[in-house]
């Protein structure tokens, strides 16, 4: 098993955790006595597409909200990629992301990447799934008309049943609460009041964060992120929740559905958050920020309120007291069936209606040592320290070898290299990696080197 810190540094969730849930739905959803799943993991590489042809029968795609200006070069990668295959190419759910309003307006400019894109996965499949009626619509109005709803993998982890209940007739300041949102959410549509105000009233209230720095926030205290200085996070150091330990980010879905089964509610504004509650049996209400959460709460008959239509005062009580989930459990039959004949329709199998409902990859995962929640570094026992600082020394040897092989590497074309150290300079390779580590570990190291008094 991989460390923590190595799992950080690898960026094993995509930047965002919530890809694990939908991507681990997809690989049990088609493991079957007749089918093996491999990942190419979370980087598109176009030179692969040869390998691929030789060695698999059919490329799967789970996506996300892809059609967005930030995600434009990727997914001009894999459409690079998918150009390349000669096998079968499906689309298990993609999604666009726009306003609350369904306003496209700002996909425009990339319209021709998502043409290309949805193009070559058409010419390699009898349809495209996609999240929910905006992306149909979104389609449609290109002229593609062989889209299909059919939500996200991720709600079909149980196959064709769902249940869930409310455990208690109304929440009390002892209930456990889950509370998640992003950076945007929290800055622009005052999600941070919601969740001061709900820190205050409920001492059993935890963060559940999801993005890559935010857990180098809860592991390392600093990040190079710029957006990590937002201080109105719960991921923040300054924050009161940071302080008192009440965050939590999951580089595994086993681990984050786990523990949140303890939980009596979940609300905010991250869709897959919330659905790894629902996973879990928890009630859940989404704060919706844009289309891609909207549509597919609509879809589901997930709890949601528009975020920009919810006070700021609004106690999370008064959220679960309304939520209604007759919608999601009474239709989720109906939207697996619809989900299923998408994948058949498209020559796969799935494990529920071929296979074992997903026993030997449940079995599988609980064989396997997961790593441990990201929580907030607020301690200086040595132990905790000793792991951070023997990856920060393992970091600098690989430098220190990259170092040396690309110095070789450039005399064998130049000659020779000096390196002049100015006499001002005390600070050479060692030291100034020093001072970033120290930089790095910060206030606890310090405070744990400081003489007792």
């Amino acid at each position: 098993m991989a460390s923590l810190e190595q799992s950080l540094h690898r960026d094993v969730f995509a930047t965002n955790a919530g890809n694990l849930i939908f991507s681990d739905a997809a690989h049990k959803l088609l493991t079957t006595s007749r089918a093996e799943v491999f990942s190419n993991g979370i980087r598109t590489d176009p030179s692969a597409a040869d390998r691929i042809n030789e060695e698999f029968d059919v490329f799967v795609v789970p996506l996300a909200n892809a059609f967005r200006p930030t995600f434009e070069r990727p997914l001009k990668r894999m459409t690079q990629l998918i150009k390349k295959l000669r096998i079968p190419v499906v689309v298990l759910g993609v999604g666009a992301q726009a306003d609350l309003n369904y306003n496209a307006d700002r996909l425009k400019p990339m319209e021709p990447t998502v043409r290309e894109f949805v193009t070559e996965v058409l010419n390699r499949s009898a349809s495209i799934g996609v999240r929910g009626e905006f992306t149909e619509q979104y389609l449609n109005s290109m002229g593609f008309k062989d889209v299909e709803v059919i939500g996200c993998p991720s709600m079909f982890m149980h196959g064709e049943t769902f249940t869930l209940e409310k455990r208690a007739e109304s929440l009390t300041a002892e209930s456990r609460i889950s509370v998640n949102g992003s950076h945007s959410a929290v800055r622009s549509h005052g999600l941070d009041a919601i969740i001061r105000q709900a820190h205050e009233r409920y001492p059993h209230l935890r963060f559940v964060g999801q993005n890559l720095l935010e857990a180098q926030l809860l592991h390392w205290r600093e990040t190079s992120n710029p957006i990590g200085a937002q201080t109105s996070m719960p991921t923040h150091p300054s924050h009161p929740m940071y302080r008192e330990g009440k965050v939590r980010l999951y580089v595994d879905p086993a681990t984050w559905i786990e523990e949140l089964r303890a939980f009596d509610f979940s609300f905010g504004s991250r869709i897959h958050g919330n659905i790894a509650a629902l996973l879990a049996g928890v009630p859940s209400t989404v704060l919706c920020s844009d289309s891609r959460t909207l549509e597919l709460c609509r879809y589901f008959g997930i709890p949601h309120r528009k975020i920009s239509e919810t006070p700021k005062d609004i106690d999370p009580a008064e959220l679960y007291e309304a939520a209604d989930f007759g919608e999601l459990v009474n239709g989720h039959k109906e939207r697996f069936l619809r989900f299923t004949g998408f994948m058949e329709k498209n020559g796969l199998e799935n494990t529920f209606h071929h296979g074992d409902s997903g026993k030997a990859f449940d079995a599988q995962l609980s064989k396997l040592a997961l790593p441990p929640a990201v929580r907030p570094w607020t301690d200086t026992d040595p132990d905790e320290l000793s792991s951070r600082f023997s990856f920060m020394q393992s970091r600098l040897d690989e430098l220190a070898a990259q170092n040396v092989k690309l110095r070789s590497q450039l005399e064998k074309k130049t000659g020779p290299v000096s390196i002049k150290v100015h006499a001002g300079d005390s600070a050479a390779t060692w030291p100034s990696a020093y001072k970033r580590a120290r930089r790095v570990v910060g206030r606890p190291v310090r405070r744990l080197l400081r003489p007792e008094q």
